[in-house]
């Protein structure tokens, strides 16, 4: 697969969970519940996921927890292979550097955000995929940099859902 089919789904995703966002613009910094996430969290959120995942892909460090190397294969096993296999995200909790105690000001700054933030992360596909189709995740161990994209779709997804309501 090229890196334009591998990156286009994921940038599709991205764009869906903007558009719902927008959409929800008379509640954008109110949580949809007490203890969840408004649509600016949300968006915040992701952006972050993406951030991290680039800095992960580019092999600098990053602000996801390290697993021990004898850890990885059993996280990729439980959670990674498993989001991919069922194509969703069981309900799970995030790591404290992932969770915005607040986000973007208006949906407008928070599509700004999300993009850049998007933006770096399809570079960093591109110039891994120019290379190397493999990665090493601290979190999960060695990864196909096309299952990682596809994980980091899966997870977009997963928020747009929290923002539109739907399970």
């Amino acid at each position: 697969m090229n890196i334009d089919e591998m990156i286009t789904p994921a940038r599709r995703a991205v764009e869906d969970l903007l558009v719902a966002a927008e959409k929800a613009e008379q509640q954008w910094a109110t949580p949809r519940a007490p203890g969840k996430w408004s649509p600016s969290q949300i968006v915040e959120h992701v952006a972050r996921s993406f951030d991290e995942s680039a800095n992960e892909i580019a092999g600098v460090p990053s602000k996801f927890p390290s697993f021990p190397a004898f850890v990885r294969p059993l996280v990729r096993a439980l959670f990674f292979n498993r989001v991919l296999r069922n194509q969703a995200f069981p309900r799970a909790r995030t790591t404290k550097a992932m969770n915005p105690a607040s986000g973007p000001a208006t949906p407008s700054a928070g599509r700004g955000r999300l993009e850049a933030a998007f933006g770096r992360f399809e570079q960093e596909c591109r110039t891994r995929a120019a290379h190397d189709a493999t990665f090493t995740s601290v979190l999960f161990g060695t990864v196909s940099l096309q299952d990682y994209v596809s994980f980091q779709e899966l997870h977009t997804h997963h928020h747009r859902k929290q923002i539109t309501g739907e399970r």
